[in-house]
């Protein structure tokens, strides 16, 4: 039997992100696109200064889109049963069976893929371009914007995660889009596996980098923009100074000016205004997808029924899908009827954290380990929660606070350094953790299933219910304790805080025994890193906000 003691535990999900590339001009990534993977990387460049500007303005369009496109999803399908004529216009793709790697297990959680394509191709996208783009195929495609809509298990509260486009990180083998050969690994954008892969090529890329399973995918073109945005009866934006830009071919005055899909179109393209940075265009354009959430979920569109109809027809018509979600009645209307619970307060926008590449400042790296603990959070967000019972006057669970419980975390594994893991993971979240040991289960073999042994008493059985809510998968309760060896004090990891504050566990308070099982995923994540919450914008709060 292995001991608890402490050996480096190694994330495999954030060993497979890296540093990011810098992005290049638009049309250079077009001509790259054109030679087969993994030549197809784009040319380097800089993203200021030159012709660049006019060569990548329309980089931020398919953000916007993908965002409107999110909002479709979680927010009009609240009329599917009502409108499924309109819905049945929808664009179907089925790539499951070009999926090659293997995939995270599925959870309660639904989890949507948004992806918007910098494809020319199409009615209506090829003038966004430049003679390259009017080319076939527009001179290739890549993903301008990846977002991970994801849905709570509760359906109650939505977070849509963006990925930087300009992320150098490991893209997985997968099948040519077009001729279905099998493209070796490698290190490139993360946009660049949409080039040669397409969507099934960046779905795998995203499942790999982060552990959460995609349940589906929706694609939006540059055209689908403007038809969401006139379909809404506009949006109202507030300008902190006047815009007169001809890139974009905007005129604004300062103050509140409310835009039709057109003007709207030149906003997000807009690159002339503030202090020209993407990081600044990024939020304001996360602020302008809050306020059409807050305006998708209003009362006003969701009673009006001439314009809900129009809205879901656009809608419909603007984005393609798997044929899973397009064609799963069950499905659309389990969402439909969650999204009538989810408002504008329960929608959050995060970028995961990102800083500028070592090598290269105009390209970046995610921040480590602050993504990892954003995607662990994602990734364990799989449980519906459901009232603890208070029969005998037991206290309910969700009262527990997690500094008030007391753990004891035993190695039922035979891996070196299984314990220590499991109680970094669990002090990290703010539990007690007191002490590590071993535990031989009878005959010798690993556990196959964690375990929860705590004393027969109401505070302990109170207790024992909220760890076991922690751990994932959900242990096994028992009352009783298990025989444990090689025990010692638990000291935290560097860095690490435990329960000293107030309300935390006092002596006398039972401890309750974590034993871990070969099943042991992860602890789940409820406090993200300061970077995260900075990287956040709550829908709800985006409604005077000028830019």
């Amino acid at each position: 039997m292995s001991d608890y003691r402490g050996v480096p535990v190694v994330d495999p999900v954030q060993d497979r992100r890296t540093a990011v590339t810098q992005p290049g001009s638009r049309m250079a990534r077009r001509q790259a696109a054109a030679a087969p993977p993994p030549d197809d990387r784009p040319a380097r460049g800089h993203r200021s200064g030159g012709g660049n500007g006019e060569k990548t303005k329309m980089r931020v369009l398919a953000w916007v889109s993908v965002g409107l496109t999110g909002v479709m999803v979680a927010g009009t399908l609240t009329a599917y049963a009502a409108f499924r004529d309109s819905l049945g216009n929808i664009n179907q793709k089925s790539v499951k069976e070009d999926i090659i790697n293997p995939r995270p297990p599925a959870t309660g959680a639904l989890n949507v893929l948004l992806v918007g394509s910098d494809t020319r191709a199409g009615a209506g996208n090829a003038k966004y371009g430049q003679a390259l783009a009017r080319q076939a195929d527009a001179g290739g495609k890549r993903t301008d914007t990846i977002i991970l809509m994801h849905i709570s298990p509760n359906r109650d509260k939505a977070q849509l995660i963006s990925f930087p486009r300009d992320s150098l990180v490991q893209i997985p083998k997968c099948k040519n889009e077009t001729t279905k050969q099998e493209m070796p690994a490698r290190r490139d954008m993360i946009n660049s596996a949409y080039n040669s892969g397409g969507i099934a090529c960046t779905i795998s890329t995203i499942e790999t980098l982060t552990g959460i399973r995609i349940n589906h995918f929706v694609e939006v073109n540059f055209s689908g923009f403007k038809n969401i945005v006139d379909a809404l009866g506009g949006i109202e934006i507030c300008l902190k100074t006047a815009v007169n830009d001809k890139a974009s071919k905007l005129v604004l005055p300062a103050g509140k000016s409310r835009l039709d899909g057109e003007k709207a179109l030149g906003y997000v393209r807009l690159r002339h205004y503030g202090d020209g940075s993407d990081i600044q265009r990024i939020k304001r354009q996360q602020i302008f997808l809050s306020k059409v959430v807050a305006k998708a979920t209003s009362t006003e569109l969701l009673t009006d029924v001439g314009r809900l109809r129009e809205f879901v027809a656009a809608a419909g018509k603007s984005v393609t899908m798997d044929p899973e979600l397009a064609n799963d009645t069950e499905e659309l209307i389990n969402i439909a009827m969650s999204a009538k619970e989810m408002t504008a307060n329960g929608v959050k926008f995060i970028t995961v954290p990102w800083g500028p590449a070592p090598d290269d400042p105009n390209r970046v790296v995610w921040k480590e380990p602050d993504a990892t603990e954003l995607f662990k959070a994602i990734r364990t967000d799989t449980e519906v929660a459901t009232p603890e019972p208070t029969a005998n006057n037991q206290p309910k669970a969700a009262a527990v606070k997690p500094q008030q419980v007391r753990v004891q975390v035993l190695n039922g594994t035979k891996t070196f350094g299984k314990a220590r893991e499991v109680a970094d993971q669990l002090a990290k979240e703010g539990y007690n953790v007191v002490s590590l040991g071993n535990y031989a289960p009878p005959g010798g073999a690993s556990l196959a299933k964690s375990e929860i042994h705590y004393t027969k008493t109401d505070t302990a059985s109170a207790h024992a219910v909220k760890l076991g809510g922690a751990v994932l998968p959900k242990p096994q309760a028992a009352s009783g304790k298990v025989r444990a060896t090689n025990v010692q004090p638990y000291t935290p990891a560097a860095g690490t805080t435990t329960a000293t504050t107030a309300g935390a566990a006092v002596k006398g308070t039972p401890v309750i025994q974590l034993v871990v099982g070969e099943d042991f995923d992860s602890v789940k994540v409820t406090e993200l890193p300061d970077s995260v919450k900075n990287n956040s914008i709550t829908a709800s709060e985006q409604k005077n906000v000028c830019t």
